[in-house]
């Protein structure tokens, strides 16, 4: 089952069209529109972020797995490097209208998988965290899943690759834990981290929605949930 540990109000927008951090106050009107009538509380912030501690139990945790080893098998894995040609050290996929995807020609979302085959739907469970920690209407287009094997790990990084930013942005943790580092809006300065555990759920939206943030290591064998160890992380974006 879901434990309602909420959502922090988005009361700015960033200009995304000319590609300046340039901020201005969202469409209040539409978001309300979007919005639920009632969303569950966070359990702790740190800048803005919002951490829904154990928000998934054991056996919601369990279902969701068997949902993603389904996502999996339709489309498997894959190694990605960066644009500089460098390594990722995670495996990645995704689930829904656009996968994110990044290799020497640039961090970007495409509509199919590099097999041809479109991206396979963003499970029930997935959608239902989605919706219950954000109190929105509005699905999103992704669901980019990051595999974190032994000393795996995801460096400082914006998520500025979508056309809104009045829309959060939604992380759920599966598996062993994780020191999730949470940054500024620009590179630099000091920096605030948070252990992440299995059923974790991570909103960024509002003032947060463009800080910094990445992984600097997993804790391994600190989750039973699968059988070999290390971290599955579930990212939901709105890319149109």
């Amino acid at each position: 089952m879901l434990r309602f540990a909420g959502y922090i109000g988005m009361g700015i927008r960033p200009c995304n069209r000319t590609g300046q951090t340039k901020f201005m106050s969202c469409r209040a009107d539409r978001i309300m529109r979007e919005r639920q009538d009632t969303v569950p509380e966070p359990t702790i912030a740190v800048r803005g972020v919002t951490v829904f501690r154990e928000f998934l139990d054991s056996s919601a945790q369990v279902s969701m797995l068997e949902e993603l080893r389904d996502l999996v098998a339709a489309a498997p894995l894959l190694s990605p490097q960066t644009p500089y040609g460098r390594p990722m050290s995670v495996r990645m996929t995704s689930a829904g209208k656009y996968g994110w995807r990044s290799d020497r020609t640039g961090y970007r979302y495409e509509s199919r998988h590099p097999s041809g085959a479109p991206w396979p739907a963003i499970p029930g469970s997935v959608l239902s965290v989605w919706e219950a920690v954000t109190g929105l209407r509005r699905q999103p287009d992704c669901c980019l899943l990051n595999f974190y094997g032994a000393g795996a790990r995801m460096g400082m990084h914006q998520d500025r690759d979508e056309a809104d930013f009045s829309f959060p942005v939604v992380s759920v943790s599966l598996g062993d834990d994780a020191l999730f580092r949470i940054g500024n809006r620009t590179r630099g300065g000091r920096t605030e981290s948070v252990w992440l555990s299995s059923g974790d759920v991570v909103v960024m939206g509002g003032e947060s929605r463009l800080l910094y943030h990445g992984v600097d290591r997993i804790r391994h064998g600190t989750s039973g949930l699968l059988k070999e160890g290390g971290r599955i992380n579930l990212t939901l974006r709105v890319v149109d």
